[in-house]
């Protein structure tokens, strides 16, 4: 790329939310920028906003305008697919008339409600979903109790399943009712229907269940159904997770 060709980094910082241009300016001549892995501390550094890897203060920014991270709050009933061929109620449903050519991040199955990411960014999603970097999710889900005191310690040790061992990497108990318990889940593994089959195992079979977020993404006060834009923290701490 020639010096002419590309778009000066302070323009693409302010055009990506990270600070005005003159911040962003002062942001880059504090050596807290980094293009490509190499700190740039030089004013009018023009880069190529579709290929250029972009971080502040080491968190990475999103600087391309056609990438976009969704959280969705996926209702109960709803399939975590983008099409079916039997006409149910789908995600795919919700963002049809996007631009983007968004895609899920895993899955939540019909009767889960809650955080579901959805996105163009390929890398990102791909290592969201890798079991090796281990991306926590914390659900609610509603139980019969009483809940016995040492089930924290149970499933913090470790549980065998019938496809293999798993453990939770927190376990508590949020509020109770005579005869019903809700109860906070946190572990990184991805399996199918892990917290449900996890629960009923140790004698506690899920009545609802909400995953109420992904990393440090909350789902917050979302309503069922509804959608919003990742802001540049978010994804930046989802890049930061991931390792991107």
């Amino acid at each position: 790329m020639s010096e002419n060709e590309g778009v000066r980094l302070q323009k693409v910082l302010a055009q990506a939310g990270v600070a005005s241009r003159r911040a962003s300016e002062e942001l880059i001549e504090q050596g807290r920028v980094s293009v490509d892995g190499k700190v740039v501390r030089e004013q009018g550094r023009r880069i190529d906003p579709e290929t250029a890897v972009v971080h502040v203060d080491g968190v990475r920014v999103q600087i391309r305008e056609d990438v976009v991270t969704i959280a969705l709050n996926k209702p109960f009933g709803m399939l975590s697919t983008m099409e079916d061929d039997l006409g149910r109620p789908c995600v795919g449903d919700l963002v049809r008339n996007r631009a983007e050519r968004l895609f899920h991040v895993g899955r939540l199955d019909a009767e889960t409600e809650g955080l579901l990411l959805l996105t163009n960014d390929g890398e990102l999603a791909h290592r969201l979903m890798h079991p090796s970097y281990n991306v926590k999710k914390t659900y609610l889900a509603e139980v019969p109790g009483p809940v016995e005191k040492g089930l924290n310690k149970k499933l913090k040790a470790g549980i065998e399943l019938d496809d293999g061992p798993v453990k939770v990497d927190s376990f508590k108990l949020i509020s109770a009712v005579p005869g019903k318990a809700l109860v906070e889940v946190v572990l990184h593994e991805g399996r199918k229907h892990i917290v449900r089959r996890l629960l009923e195992h140790v004698g506690y079979p899920v009545q609802s269940l909400v995953r109420v977020a992904v990393g440090d993404v909350s789902l917050g006060n979302q309503r069922p159904g509804s959608m919003r834009v990742l802001n540049r923290q978010e994804v930046g701490g989802l890049y930061k997770l991931v390792g991107l």
